[in-house]
């Protein structure tokens, strides 16, 4: 009796072992959907066969063998789904054949209306077609001789203040940890600590945001010089109003002088010697993170770079002017008038769904390969990214690994414009804008189920 009662007591062990381990299994399949995932080196498990692709830039439909996809096909696929509750009152699209740049669907595609953060597109774009995907960014610290050094911002936003051996929060970041050191080495007096702002002109916070922006998790003023993408912590979730003087109290601490006093100047301070430099990740893995993220300061960050390359004004203006020059002359592709910053937070942003597809058909078809790199750069459907919690139930699941897209969302807007491969080959790009909704939430998933059907549209 007592080894019958044994066994029996190791048979429900076995089973509770068994159902807690199939739990955790479909735990971890749900969390591996929903979280950004590795690269595929890193990966130690096969992925689900519709992320096969995931991890590669979408290639270009061959012209000799894919056919332009239908015209009529295209719009019965999408017909319905323009028409979801979820999307409000208006709906602007615009779908192209990626390959060709010509138009597919066209619903008012012509008609400005705020981007949101799909205007990241523009930026993206903008900064590759001037700078080599290689370039860094390079801050550099210089000593008066007498006592003062200079910190001087060239626009690097993902500059770290994380300390010696923490992690920073942007993958490849420059330090401040890095220039103490130099610094230290060099043995140069330091009895207070000066930030120099003359890189950027005019407001670091755009009269068009609106007041809660800044600070907020999602914006901080814009400065030349800030740390961790204008965090006073590398662990706030809020960012700053005064991103540089809290770099500059930073860089003191980690020089081990936390007392020191810190001021900033608009004045160049450029005459006195480097005695120390950092330089930032490549701009591709900048351009990156901006994508995947869809981080505003990154974005404003690269959009001055954009004017800096052009002998402009690095401000909100003079960078979007300049934008709109480097695409207009260097892809081709007129974007309009519209733009009042470089990261589609301000609502008075206006570009159109057409402009956008023209740009990412542009972006395809770049002979320029930083440029062409934007397509990988993409946020992927349940994959990665701002992307990463969408796709993955309903409707639009049929789009999971196969949609890459660059989401933008403000109050009552919500758009989405990137590349869908279709089931018989083609690549088409496509820019959606919700722009009078009430629910984000619906119309988000009203989004995402209407790209999908261009995911298994056998156009």
């Amino acid at each position: 009796m007592a080894r019958h009662r044994l066994r029996t007591s190791a048979l429900v062990l076995l089973v509770i072992v068994l159902a807690a381990a199939a739990a955790a299994a479909g735990f971890l399949v749900t969390d591996h959907l929903r979280r950004p995932q590795p690269t595929a080196q890193q990966r130690s498990v096969p992925t689900p066969s519709a992320y096969a692709g995931a991890d590669a830039a979408p290639r270009a439909a061959a012209a000799t063998t894919t056919p332009v996809p239908s015209r009529a096909a295209i719009a019965t696929a999408l017909r319905p789904a323009l028409r979801a509750a979820g999307l409000g009152p208006r709906v602007l699209a615009q779908v192209v054949d990626a390959r060709t740049g010509s138009t597919l669907l066209d619903r008012s595609g012509g008609t400005g209306a705020a981007p949101a953060s799909t205007l990241k597109l523009t930026t993206a774009a903008a900064v590759l077609a001037v700078h080599a995907a290689t370039d860094r960014i390079r801050t550099v610290a210089r000593s008066d001789g007498r006592g003062t050094l200079v910190l001087v911002g060239a626009g690097d936003p993902t500059l770290s203040a994380a300390g010696a051996g923490e992690r920073p929060r942007y993958a490849g970041a420059a330090r401040l940890a890095d220039l103490a050191a130099q610094v230290r080495r060099a043995k140069v007096s330091v009895r207070r600590i000066v930030v120099d702002d003359s890189a950027y002109r005019g407001a670091t916070v755009s009269p068009d945001w609106a007041a809660e922006d800044v600070p907020s998790e999602y914006g901080a003023a814009i400065t030349p010089l800030l740390a961790d993408g204008g965090r006073a912590d590398p662990d706030d979730d809020v960012r700053s109003a005064t991103p540089d003087v809290a770099a500059g109290k930073a860089f003191a601490r980690l020089l081990g002088r936390s007392s020191l006093p810190v001021t900033r100047t608009a004045t160049t301070t450029a005459t006195g010697r480097v005695v120390a430099a950092v330089r930032s990740a490549p701009i591709a893995t900048l351009v990156e993170q901006m994508l995947l993220q869809s981080d505003n300061v990154i974005a404003e960050s690269l959009a001055r770079q954009v004017a800096r390359s052009q002998h402009a004004t690095a401000s909100f203006p003079g960078a979007a002017a300049a934008v709109r020059a480097v695409l207009r002359d260097r892809l081709g592709v007129d974007i309009g008038g519209g733009l009042r910053d470089g990261s589609g937070l301000a609502p008075a942003d206006r570009i159109s769904p057409a402009a956008l597809t023209a740009l990412l058909h542009a972006v395809v078809r770049s002979s320029n390969q930083g440029v062409r790199g934007i397509t990988g750069a993409l946020p992927v459907a349940a994959w990665s990214g701002s992307l990463a919690p969408r796709y993955l139930s309903g409707a639009s699941r049929a789009g999971a690994g196969l949609v890459r897209a660059k989401t933008g969302t403000l109050t009552g807007v919500s758009t989405l414009a990137g590349l869908v491969h279709t089931p018989r080959g083609g690549l088409v790009a496509f820019a959606v804008f919700a722009d009078r909704n009430d629910d984000t939430a619906a119309a988000q998933a009203a989004l995402d189920a209407l790209v999908a059907r261009l995911a298994t549209c056998r156009c």
